[in-house]
């Protein structure tokens, strides 16, 4: 895609909580990438209309890219996904895995490939040279409770070709619990600073 001099950073939170961790976290990440001169978005997919890929295979059509017949709050979402530079999807941890928001959002990604599961050609440039990244909280104090959504996310992006930019795990239990966790800022500063770099 084109090269701009900002970069832009475009944070993705599936957290049905406003002012939850989750989203106090992707919050974190994104003043980090402001801080370092970025262009930075954070969309909240709680209170969006978006449906669950129902696999009719329109999209996988060759020109057909990102046109999916659901129309719905998904759509001007690819757009932004396009023009970022970097994706961070954030979701707390819902029985082992995303939240729905998190998850019909994660299917509807089926818009960016073909039949093959390659990128659609009028995209490959663009998405290949993206870098996805996530942030995955858990009320556990055991971290490997967030692995079943980071592997979800990692294996989305080797499978198909992406940049998988890593993954930040929290502990965070109640509302203000992420503010407390000063490890997990320090480690999401450290995963967006090397994002940004080449």
């Amino acid at each position: 895609h084109s090269r701009r001099t900002t970069m832009k950073v475009l944070g993705i939170c599936g957290s049905p909580r406003a002012n939850g961790n989750t989203s106090f976290l992707l919050d974190k990440a994104l003043e980090v990438a402001k801080a370092q001169g970025c262009e930075v978005e954070k969309v909240m997919l709680h209170g969006k209309r978006i449906g669950g890929c129902t696999d009719c295979r329109r999209c996988r059509e060759p020109g057909h890219g990102t046109q999916c017949v659901l129309q719905d709050d998904m759509l001007p979402i690819y757009r932004k996904i396009l023009d970022a530079d970097v994706v961070i999807n954030a979701t707390p941890v819902y029985f082992w895995h995303m939240t729905s928001q998190m998850k019909s959002y994660l299917d509807r990604w089926t818009a960016f490939y073909g039949s093959d599961w390659a990128v659609h050609k009028e995209f490959a440039d663009n998405m290949h040279a993206k870098k996805i990244a996530t942030i995955v909280v858990c009320g556990d104090t055991n971290l490997a409770t967030c692995d079943p959504v980071v592997k979800s996310f990692e294996c989305t992006c080797k499978y198909t070709g992406l940049r998988w930019g890593g993954a930040v795990r929290a502990s965070a239990q109640d509302i203000g619990d992420a503010a407390k966790n000063q490890t997990a800022i320090n480690e999401i500063t450290e995963m967006v600073t090397s994002l940004l770099k080449n």
